[in-house]
């Protein structure tokens, strides 16, 4: 049973804390009240000795100025008047004769035979007496005067004890207040501090259960730790949402744009079981399904890149690239195409520019750019390739073409997956873009296009240049 109980508060987090909080509150309380008490004490009796000084010196003048008659006028008068700072008062002579002795009736429980004195004793002599019945104690200050006599006062600690005992009584109660509030302060704020997590906790499993990405906790940006807790959730799940809505789109593009593929090989497949005895028809019939199955593996083969890139897990191989070599492999790629078509294909030198990229992924992502812009330039038109510094160590390349432009309508939709707009090469899979946004995006940099119909378009890809990089932090 105590093993389960323990099991339990161990993991109550809130109990935990609401227990430490109590505690601390608790134990401050504590030192609080007994360094007041002490205080208190130490006031006390302070004013009781201020007190015995007093009344020391003024039975002494007394005594200095009228004898012992005065002394025992002063005495009377005091008892007479009722006042409550009553003291012993005695007299001892040279021969340690006492010649005069006043004690209070109920202050008999005290031995006084421990409070002789020599006359040679130079200054204020202190003495306590203990009581015979209780813990209290006879506090005595003793004087020798001139002519050898001294005076005694004495003042009990009753009063003291009393009145100490009513304040530590007082603080048991107030302990037992502060045990009560400390817990109930700490069980309160504890709630309130967790409310934040137990949400986060509701919110994590209404997804689990339901599945809906939808879902976000109450947090305030700027707010405190778990504030911060909250809004990185949110971030979090919407960056969660966001990726399963695109893989949902995804598939479903996906699936949408295999029917057509896949019906093609399905057809050439009938047709070349169909024509037995025609060599020729079946091989063309099975180039026909090696062409349909080589445009479903690429589509696949770049939505997987996108996907990665997309993801983060894209496996890139960084290095300095000079700008100048992926622009002229891209130029010596798309050469001879370019001349067929009757399009001028240059690059303007950019010796002097590096960037800290993967070579064959930034060569992948300008081919992309350069045979988009080939499909939409006219024969007579022109494709070009540069590249500019930016201020803060930045590197702009940029592919320019005269084609027929990229209507306004279109713009902002020709980075989705699987797009094609009305002007579209029918063959075209519509991911190229995709991929260069999402390529270089995993670079760190950004892929922008600006385009006028009927005069062609500039797209731009922005990237660190080398050695300008920001610093990767360390992984934990």
């Amino acid at each position: 049973m105590v093993k389960l109980w323990r099991q339990r508060l161990g993991h109550a987090v809130g109990l935990r804390l609401a227990v430490w909080y109590a505690a601390v509150f608790l134990l401050t309380s504590v030192a609080v009240g007994l360094l007041t008490y002490r205080l208190l004490v130490t006031s006390l009796e302070r004013r009781d000795h201020d007190l015995l000084l007093v009344k020391l010196e003024e039975y002494a003048v007394n005594y200095e100025q009228g004898g012992l008659e005065s002394v025992q006028q002063s005495v009377s008068a005091e008892r007479a008047s009722g006042s409550t700072d009553a003291v012993m008062v005695r007299l001892i002579g040279g021969g340690e004769e006492v010649r005069y002795f006043y004690l209070p009736p109920a202050w008999r429980t005290y031995d006084l035979g421990r409070l002789r004195v020599s006359s040679a004793v130079a200054g204020d002599d202190w003495r306590e007496v203990k009581s015979n019945v209780d813990t209290t104690t006879l506090e005595v200050v003793s004087r020798p005067l001139r002519d050898g006599t001294i005076v005694q006062v004495g003042r009990t600690t009753l009063e003291r004890e009393q009145f100490l005992a009513q304040v530590r009584d007082l603080m048991g109660i107030v302990m037992v207040c502060v045990v009560v509030a400390g817990l109930a302060g700490g069980v309160a704020l504890t709630r309130s501090a967790l409310r934040p997590l137990r949400e986060l906790r509701d919110t994590v499993r209404g997804i689990t259960a339901t599945g809906r990405l939808d879902a976000r906790v109450t947090a305030e940006a700027g707010g405190d730790l778990v504030d911060e807790l909250g809004v990185v959730f949110n971030a979090m799940f919407a960056r969660i949402e966001a990726l399963v809505g695109g893989m949902r789109e995804a598939l479903d593009n996906v699936a949408h744009d295999l029917r057509t593929p896949v019906a093609r090989l399905r057809a050439r497949a009938e047709s070349a079981l169909a024509a037995t005895g025609d060599p020729a028809t079946t091989r063309d019939a099975l180039a026909s399904c090696v062409e349909e199955a080589d445009r479903v593996m690429a589509l696949l083969t770049t939505l997987m890149d996108i996907s990665e890139a997309e993801a983060g897990t894209m496996k890139l191989t960084l290095s300095a690239v000079p700008v100048d070599d992926i622009m002229r492999d891209t130029i010596d790629l798309y050469e001879d195409t370019a001349e067929e078509r009757g399009i001028a294909l240059r690059a303007a030198t950019a010796s002097n520019l590096t960037v800290r990229a993967d070579r064959q992924r930034m060569r992948q992502v300008l081919a992309n750019l350069v045979d988009n812009a080939l499909k939409f330039t006219p024969t007579g038109g022109s494709v070009s390739l540069d590249a500019e510094a930016r201020p803060g160590g930045a590197v702009d390349i940029l592919v320019r073409d005269t084609g027929r432009g990229i209507p306004a309508q279109d713009l902002p939709r020709i980075w989705d997956r699987l797009y094609r707009g009305d002007a579209t090469h029918e063959h075209s899979l519509g991911l190229g873009l995709s991929l260069v946004r999402a390529i270089v995006a995993a670079h760190g940099g950004t892929a922008e296009v600006e385009s006028e119909v009927g005069r062609g378009s500039t797209f731009r890809i922005k990237l660190r240049a080398a050695g300008h990089e920001p610093q990767a932090q360390a992984a934990g």
